[in-house]
């Protein structure tokens, strides 16, 4: 049962995107960034609650403990986090184009995680590849790398849906040139211990954990400074 919610990543539905609102505004200001040298590195992270924070604050999500991360080995990296909680891939491709031309400075690299929402509505793996594909051609014409951020679907699906969906993200890897994070929440998908009580949404731990299982994978994918 967990992994099966695990690879549905109910990921925040708009009524507990609205509901949740003012606590992430409220928890939205970080403690202050670790001093490091050298030139900034912009990472968008682009996602749903599963990149938001969602039951723990902006301060406690992924692209925030990410940022943490890679400034403690030294990279002076700023991470914006662009997640909105029950957004699906057609949502996200229909988004992503503003989001990018409204950052004051161009990405260095972009953390694409989307696709668990579209398994918890049904959606076909088809349409997914479609919306995958118009965001990966959209950030590939603005020679902005991405990591992409992979899910699987459940066995409870069938046979045929778990092929097609689980192939998507390797696929549109190696078609567009990503960074492939096969399944990111692999580390922890395993132990319930590291997830909220909704068994979906990791807890502090669990993301503490995350990060530290994908760190060197995201380093390494931010380009050499100019």
């Amino acid at each position: 049962m967990l992994a099966a919610a695990l690879a549905l990543a109910a990921c925040g539905s708009d009524a507990d995107t609205a509901e949740r609102a003012p606590e992430a505004a409220a928890s939205a200001e970080a403690a202050a960034p670790i001093e490091v040298a050298g030139p900034e590195r912009h990472i968008f992270a682009f996602g749903d609650s599963l990149f938001a924070g969602y039951g723990i604050g902006l301060e406690n999500s992924y692209p925030a403990d990410l940022e943490r991360a890679l400034r403690e080995r030294g990279i002076n990296a700023r991470v914006t986090n662009a997640a909105v909680s029950g957004e699906t891939s057609a949502a996200g491709a229909k988004r992503l184009a503003f989001a990018l031309d409204n950052q004051p400075v161009k990405p260095d690299l972009v953390l694409l995680e989307l696709g668990g929402n579209d398994m918890l509505r049904g959606l076909s793996p088809a349409e997914t590849r479609a919306n995958f594909e118009s965001m990966l051609a959209e950030l590939k014409q603005r020679n902005i790398p991405v990591v992409l951020m992979g899910m699987r679907s459940p066995p409870n699906y069938g046979p045929e849906y778990q092929q097609a969906f689980d192939a998507l993200y390797p696929e549109l890897a190696k078609q567009y040139g990503a960074t492939l994070i096969p399944f990111w929440l692999e580390m922890i998908y395993q132990d319930p211990s590291l997830f909220q009580d909704d068994r979906i949404h990791p807890t502090n731990e669990g993301i503490d954990k995350l990060v530290a299982a994908t760190v060197e994978e995201v380093e390494a994918a931010i380009p050499p400074a100019d």
